[in-house]
């Protein structure tokens, strides 16, 4: 048995590792994400900076940076999918963490991609 074997054998992965997006953070496609909030089932938060999100942002999109992160400005709507994202898919992750410390018990789904997969993806885009 290898050590990195044995090593998942004895530590279990934290719930945003679960590679099965089973667990409370998962990865969505951004044809998923785009689907959504084209039905209006979605409620998409952007963690990229302020200049970021001025330069172009997904269209009703919440704008709160991974830098100054606050749950609390997290609106939850249980009839509503909750989506971060950030531009290529890594600063959402850090922000999805911090949701779940706070006590956030629902799914939330991370862009997979980031903005710019959503923009690869023929997105809608504000600027």
């Amino acid at each position: 048995m290898s050590l990195c074997t044995l090593f998942r054998r004895l530590i279990p992965a934290a719930p945003s590792a679960d590679r099965s997006g089973a667990g409370p953070i998962r990865q969505i496609d951004p044809a998923t994400a785009i689907e959504w909030q084209a039905n209006g089932q979605a409620v998409i938060v952007d963690v990229r900076e302020a200049h970021e999100h001025a330069a172009g942002h997904i269209p009703g999109a919440i704008l709160n940076p991974l830098s100054s992160f606050d749950p609390s400005r997290v609106p939850t709507d249980p009839a509503k999918h909750l989506v971060f994202h950030c531009q290529g898919g890594m600063r959402c992750g850090p922000a999805a963490e911090r949701m779940v410390a706070a006590g956030h018990t629902g799914t939330i789904n991370r862009l997979r991609g980031g903005f710019a997969a959503w923009v690869n993806a023929g997105g809608s885009v504000e600027r």
